[in-house]
């Protein structure tokens, strides 16, 4: 299976659990991305990979007008039932349903590492905005990302097989450092194209995010899922040592969290 199709087929009903757990650390960058693309009032934004619609509803409160696309039916019909006089469409990169030159701006929280073509995805972007329209995408930066190494270290000191017909890895880790993805953006057309580094601490009880990720994610739930009954329970010890290593007073875990913001304009 190629990665564009494992994503399609394996975020499919992960919807309600990827809100209530992995949108509540990935909703830390909607202010930085909102302030790197200037949205404003009467902003014509696309929010692409829009998911439960955090980055929708905080534009909407600056009074943008806001188009909303994700690949996932769940995540597009959640959005439209919350902001039902928001344009919501279903549509996956790279291969959008807008004329050239639709928008102002446009902001991917943490989608352009979910595509089987970062490169294909970026020229997109760049062709449904408007000259001297601004751009805004992040991603993860590993191992910096301690939020979501414990899991695959964890994998690893288990001993657990990678399913021969799960990808290994996303196609856009060769574009996750600042240099190459400032660079993914340029080569598409941009200007001024650069990369931040932005860190905070994810806070959670270690048991929930145990299981929303196993629940709220494609790769990581799927792997770990795929693992007989012994290796999951070897898994899972291996994560309570890991995370054990992040524990706060209050029983819950504080996890370093890193991601890159790549902005440029067209």
């Amino acid at each position: 299976m190629d990665f564009d199709a494992f994503e399609r087929s394996s975020w499919e009903g992960r919807a309600e659990a990827y809100e209530r757990g992995f949108a509540l650390m990935t909703a830390h960058l909607v202010e930085p991305l909102l302030n790197s693309a200037a949205v404003g009032p009467r902003t014509r934004l696309l929010d692409v990979g829009c998911g439960p619609g955090p980055v929708t509803a905080a534009a909407l409160a600056l009074g943008a007008r806001v188009t909303s696309v994700d690949a996932d039916l769940d995540m597009a019909e959640l959005v439209a039932r919350r902001h039902p006089h928001t344009e919501v469409r279903v549509a996956v990169l790279p291969d959008l349903p807008f004329p050239d030159e639709s928008f102002d701006a446009v902001i991917g929280n943490f989608v352009v590492n979910h595509t089987g073509d970062p490169a294909a995805a970026a020229r997109e972007l760049h062709r449904v905005l408007r000259p001297g329209g601004t751009i805004a995408l992040t991603c993860w930066k590993y191992p910096e990302h301690r939020a979501g190494a414990v899991f695959s270290e964890a994998l690893r000191s288990a001993g657990a097989d990678h399913p021969a017909d799960v990808p290994t890895e996303s196609p856009f880790s060769a574009y996750a450092e600042p240099t190459p993805f400032a660079r993914l953006l340029a080569e598409a057309g941009f200007e001024g194209a650069a990369a931040d580094t932005l860190r905070w601490t994810h806070r959670v009880d270690p048991g929930v995010w145990w299981a929303d990720v196993l629940a709220g994610t494609a790769l990581t739930g799927t792997v770990i899922a795929r693992q007989g009954p012994a290796t999951i329970d070897r898994i899972r010890a291996e994560y309570d040592r890991i995370v054990a290593g992040y524990a706060t007073p209050d029983g819950r875990v504080a996890l370093p969290a890193c991601a890159l913001l790549a902005h440029a304009v067209r």
